[in-house]
């Protein structure tokens, strides 16, 4: 297995140790020692954005450890090396050592990767550790960018102008909630109660759209009245605050939650409680623990998709499905929805309306549409005399 690097990058995993430090260093520009601390540095600058913390870090980590399995360091890495290092976010081998199932960063059977990355992943990768190389310069650590050397790098570092691939088609998600809600015969206590919690996330994350951290971190509370309004507040990335209006669907989303959690009706005014709860039906879930939930129905929608003999396509789209997908889901058929652009900017809590833009499908299918006024004649002669 990989050495691993702590969850703050800390300078004591010795795997990720240099022996050496840059010569540029002498300018003195951060306060660092090896590689790990530099990175832990530049991730100090996102601490106010958990999430994205956590994904910077997930990418550095990739990068170090790779680079430690091959004994070499941040100022090591030219054109070659980081040409080795995309096919490597491709297929991670050995598998054993990369990759494994989700688990929390203490387990043993940890590892960096649950599979090899799709392009978009890799792509979003590169534009992650373009931004840290581009600090670690201006840091003094490094003395160049490497990914400045990349000939497409317009094409693929420019992570805004993709679309958004990674959501659940209409038909699969209704098949899905359908799934959810079905009946079920003979349930323990603990049994409905868990099918409960799940219909409540997943109504939750489809109707309101949010980030896995604002899910696990939600209260009573942040169900708010105004005007006869009901409105979700919320505490999203760079700590800014966001009212989301919420449609009714998930009004009785949160009625029939409530009833499982032998709370009545809606929330009360600053009710300071967790909204999704442990088993114990009081405690909060952390981010991880949901994570694993979500994931773990989406592999069970697959086992019962494939027993129905659904699409393979759909199948596949399950078992590759994260927690983001249904963020993914919910502004994309928002969208199909014809809720108008500025709307949906605000419900996404985007900083940038190009980033809504990604989600928008609504022109290639017209597109697809309008392609079929293009037709063969309405009858092929059966004999030509004159070639064409």
């Amino acid at each position: 297995m990989p050495h691993r690097v702590a969850s703050t990058l800390l300078p004591e995993e010795k795997g990720l140790q240099n022996s050496r430090l840059p010569l540029i260093s002498q300018l003195g520009r951060i306060d660092a020692q090896n590689d790990a601390e530099a990175v832990a540095a530049w991730l100090a600058e996102y601490q106010d954005s958990p999430q994205t913390w956590k994904c910077y870090r997930r990418e550095a980590e990739r990068l170090l450890l790779w680079l430690g399995s091959h004994h070499q360091q941040l100022q090591d890495i030219n054109r070659e090396t980081l040409r080795q290092f995309e096919r490597f976010l491709e297929n991670p081998q050995p598998t054993a050592q990369w990759v494994g199932p989700a688990k929390p960063r203490y387990h043993p059977q940890w590892r960096p990767f649950r599979g090899g990355l799709s392009p978009a992943s890799r792509r979003q990768s590169l534009v992650i550790l373009q931004g840290m190389f581009s600090w670690l310069v201006e840091a003094g650590w490094v003395i160049h960018n490497p990914f400045a050397l990349m000939r497409d790098k317009s094409r693929r570092l420019n992570n805004q102008t993709q679309r958004i691939e990674r959501y659940l088609e209409r038909a699969l998600w209704e098949w899905l909630w359908g799934w959810i809600n079905a009946p079920k015969e003979q349930q323990s206590e603990r049994a409905r109660y868990e099918h409960a919690r799940r219909r409540f996330i997943f109504g939750f994350a489809y109707l309101l759209a949010p980030r896995i951290s604002e899910m696990s971190g939600a209260q009573m509370g942040d169900f708010q009245q105004s005007e006869g309004r009901w409105w979700w507040v919320v505490v999203g990335k760079g700590n800014k605050v966001a009212r989301i209006p919420l449609p009714s669907d998930m009004l009785d989303c949160l009625r029939e939650w409530r009833e499982a959690l032998g709370m009545d009706g809606l929330p009360g005014h600053h009710e300071a409680t967790s909204l999704i709860r442990a088993l114990d039906k009081r405690r909060g879930i952390s981010d991880n623990q949901l994570y694993r939930l979500i994931r773990k129905t989406f592999f069970d929608a697959a086992d019962a998709l494939e027993e129905q003999g659904g699409k393979p396509a759909y199948i596949s789209t399950f078992r590759q499905a994260t927690p983001h997908w249904l963020r993914h889901t919910s502004i994309t058929h928002q969208a199909q929805s014809g809720i108008s652009l500025r709307y949906l900017a605000e419900s996404a809590r985007h900083a940038r309306i190009e980033t809504t833009t990604r989600y928008l499908h609504s022109e290639e299918a017209e597109w697809h549409q309008e392609q079929q006024r293009h037709r063969l004649g309405e009858t092929i002669p059966k004999e030509r005399n004159d070639p064409v």
